[in-house]
């Protein structure tokens, strides 16, 4: 049911509703012109500078009827209203300033200073503690790297060594068999007898090998 009117008395006036027309338009001012407005096709309104309809030529427009009763109290009603907040806003910017003031220059600064002072103070010793905790992290840390570092240098020394130890060995066995091989070779020394033994024992190498290897046919030197 209806809520229970202030003046009974007094005759209802109808509400003006707006046109469907001027939503239609105020909500396609509003919206982006790349979203499409979803609403009800309705005709469109005229500019305010058009003139008016030619059946409300002659209209003239009627003041709503006021009740003066009712004008009084609700005159009285907001005066009454616009004290009262008023009043409240004033209690309320007290209330803030007086609290500021005091946060400021009041005790509540002493309290706030000390409690800064006693939160740097554990932060200070905190930062402390954590840096030698650090410090002590990163000693360790360079003593295992050089200790890394001295390994590595140590192998790749010893690697070296080992190469030219292996080189040094390789050589002194080529020069060994070169040695052993100069020992059979032809000089002038040796050439003549190196030739009457050439001439005493002659090699015949026109010979034919079978599949395995063997000597399958060897033509009788002359």
């Amino acid at each position: 049911p209806p809520p229970p009117r202030l003046y009974p008395s007094l005759p209802l006036h109808p509400v003006s509703v707006p046109h469907p027309g001027m939503w239609a338009r105020c909500c396609r001012r509003l919206l982006p012109a790349a979203l499409p407005a979803r609403l009800v096709p309705c005709r469109g309104r005229k500019c305010r500078t058009d003139p008016p309809a030619r059946s409300k030529a002659e209209r003239l427009r009627v003041p709503t009827p006021v009740d003066p009763a009712e004008l009084l109290v609700v005159q009285a009603r907001y005066r009454h209203y616009v004290a009262v907040v008023a009043a409240l806003r004033g209690e309320f910017k007290e209330a803030l300033l007086r609290r500021r003031y005091e946060e400021e220059v009041g005790s509540l600064a002493e309290e706030r200073a000390r409690t800064e002072a006693e939160e740097h103070r554990r932060l200070m010793e905190f930062n402390q503690r954590e840096n030698k905790r650090l410090q002590g992290l990163r000693d360790e840390r360079l003593r295992q790297e050089a200790e890394a570092e001295a390994q590595q240098k140590h192998q790749a020394a010893a690697s070296r060594e080992k190469k030219r130890a292996e080189f040094l060995s390789e050589k002194e066995r080529e020069v060994l068999q070169l040695q052993e091989e100069v020992k059979s070779f032809i000089t002038l020394e040796n050439l003549e007898q190196r030739i009457e033994e050439a001439l005493d024992n002659p090699q015949s190498y026109n010979f034919a090998l079978d599949k395995e290897g063997r000597v399958a046919k060897q033509t009788v030197q002359q």
